[in-house]
């Protein structure tokens, strides 16, 4: 079968690469033609324009952020002029509760279909297939989508024939992510000062308490400081933050603790961590501390 992506980011080249495993032919467009590259030499299409990737019978987009897919998709000779009826979008972007909503709206309107996809992992996760796929739309969009969820992801979870549900239950995922990354780095900023090997602790919790990978991942990054290359940078962080706490608004949900975590970004962006992994908002209570990177025992 063939389909399109759209955002060549490191998840979008990630699941690119399963689609070709799984013997899709997929058309790609990047607004860095670099990036296609790659993908090129392993036999995919490159195109030039958001709507040439549209001319088969899904495109995804895995785009940074809601202006990054608002301007594919509503954009003259976009996805919206561009996709076939019958043919289905597939939004993996972390987005908006109503960004969702808009595109279901739209696409319903041209008799397009449309799918919302967000996943869970991380970039090498995205390259091995081994994502975890939210996935809402309608049962017909669902089933035309499938094919191409199943290629990149090893677990798919079908949610509701409402497309913005997937993007809620990513952005309070997220949020739970965020929420473990912060009460790591409280917890290893408690011992590291006292003098304890922060890495030896890392290994304890994971091992015991919380035999989880978001501990195991996101703990080692925080003991030894490791937040260059970023995975998922922390101004994506700081978007999915506040688009949270927007969807909370909306629905008259208080959030107290995402309302620390979007300072907690804030103040890491601020002063030049723009550049870093999210998991660097870690780091802020070591500081806060008066711990330096790298003194210390066990990565300190």
């Amino acid at each position: 079968m063939k389909v399109g992506i759209i955002g060549l980011g490191q998840m979008g080249s990630g699941m690119a690469m399963s689609l070709l495993k799984a013997g899709h032919s997929i058309i790609v467009y990047n607004r860095t033609p670099a990036k296609a590259e790659p993908l090129a030499v392993l036999g995919a299409t490159v195109v030039t324009a958001p709507g040439d990737a549209c001319r088969g019978d899904a495109v995804f987009t895995m785009l940074a952020n809601d202006e990054a897919v608002t301007d594919v998709v509503f954009s003259k000779g976009g996805i919206i002029d561009s996709l076939a009826r019958g043919a289905v979008h597939i939004s993996s972007s972390t987005i908006s509760v109503a960004l969702s909503q808009r595109l279901t709206d739209a696409h319903t309107r041209k008799g397009q279909m449309f799918v919302s996809a967000p996943v869970f992992g991380r970039p090498e996760v995205a390259a091995s297939g081994q994502l975890a796929v939210l996935t809402a739309g309608t049962d017909d969009a669902v089933d035309r989508a499938r094919p191409f969820l199943e290629a990149i992801g090893q677990k798919l979870f079908v949610i509701s024939t409402t497309p913005k549900d997937a993007n809620l239950i990513k952005l309070s995922g997220n949020f739970l992510i965020a929420c473990v990354i912060e009460s790591l780095g409280e917890a290893l900023a408690l011992i590291g000062k006292a003098g304890l090997d922060r890495r030896q602790y890392v290994e304890i919790l994971t091992s015991t308490l919380f035999d989880a990978p978001v501990y195991k991942t996101y703990g080692t990054l925080i003991a030894q400081d490791r937040f260059e290359p970023a995975g998922f940078a922390a101004p994506l962080g700081q978007k999915d933050i506040r688009l949270a706490l927007a969807a909370a608004e909306d629905l008259k949900v208080p959030m107290p603790i995402g309302s620390l975590l979007r300072d907690r970004f804030l103040r890491l962006i601020a002063t030049g961590g723009a550049s870093l992994d999210w998991s660097a908002i870690g780091s802020i209570a070591s500081q806060d501390a008066g711990i330096r990177p790298g003194g210390g025992r066990g990565g300190r």
